[in-house]
């Protein structure tokens, strides 16, 4: 994986864990503070509001949170052991970035397993689970309307979960989503933030629906691999404008 380059006299911005009025010293732990750390950590990393290669200080993490370093170094163990953080020597824990060629494999993967998905979903999908389909696509459109880039990319994960889903299926479900976890999209590179591509992202996701409605699996699957797979470059081309804007190098 790649990470960004930094210039070494540089000092890196403060780590924030959440907005500032928001905090966590005084909110009780779930099981254990390593719980807790982790909980806070993965939700920000997924959000997007820790984005990829952003250093995550176990001192600044520890007094942030109120816990000891004990804790935070053992949830960013669990942490990397998901994808979601990687060690470097002289850095330390980062956010886990990943490289061009990470991304299309990302995307090729993703189109085969959620094309296999679509398939199964046209021969398997419900009338209601198929109804709650269109209510999350109508959602979406809605958020399109109000430049809501969160609830838009949010719907999206909505829409391809319950195709996943379709059916009572389980195990691509399962996988899609240890996949979708463990690569979150921050909102600088999603292609949600960029109009022209997401209106064509909400055309397909309506394509889809009317294949899967007429139980033509073979279209669904088409359809959704070639959505997917247009994805990869609106994903790179958002990445490497990122990159190209703050001095870093993709690997």
């Amino acid at each position: 994986m790649a990470r960004r380059r930094t210039d070494q006299t540089a000092q890196p911005a403060p780590l924030v864990l959440g907005n500032e009025s928001e905090t966590y010293a005084d909110a009780a732990p779930p099981v254990s503070r390593a719980d807790y750390v982790q909980s806070i950590l993965r939700q920000q990393i997924l959000s997007g509001r820790i984005p990829p290669g952003t250093p995550i200080p176990q001192d600044e993490v520890a007094a942030q949170l109120g816990v000891s370093i004990t804790p935070v170094r053992e949830a960013l163990r669990r942490l990397q052991s998901l994808g979601l953080v990687q060690y470097e020597t002289h850095f330390g824990a980062t956010v886990a970035e990943l490289s061009r060629s990470d991304v299309q494999e990302l995307y090729l993967l993703r189109a085969e397993v959620e094309g296999l998905a679509a398939r199964l979903a046209a021969a398997n999908m419900t009338a209601d689970e198929l109804d709650d389909l269109r209510h999350v696509h109508q959602q979406c459109l809605a958020a399109a309307d109000a430049d809501d880039v969160s609830a838009m990319a949010e719907g999206s994960r909505r829409f391809h979960r319950a195709v996943a889903t379709a059916g009572g299926r389980t195990i691509i479900a399962r996988h899609l989503q240890q996949i979708w976890e463990s690569h979150p999209v921050p909102v600088s590179h999603s292609v949600w933030a960029r109009p022209p591509v997401a209106r064509h992202a909400l055309d397909c996701h309506q394509e889809i629906i009317d294949a899967l409605s007429h139980r033509n699996a073979q279209e669904a699957e088409r359809l959704m691999v070639d959505h997917v797979q247009v994805a990869i470059a609106e994903r790179i081309e958002a990445t490497t404008k990122v990159a190209e804007s703050d001095g870093t190098r993709i690997g």
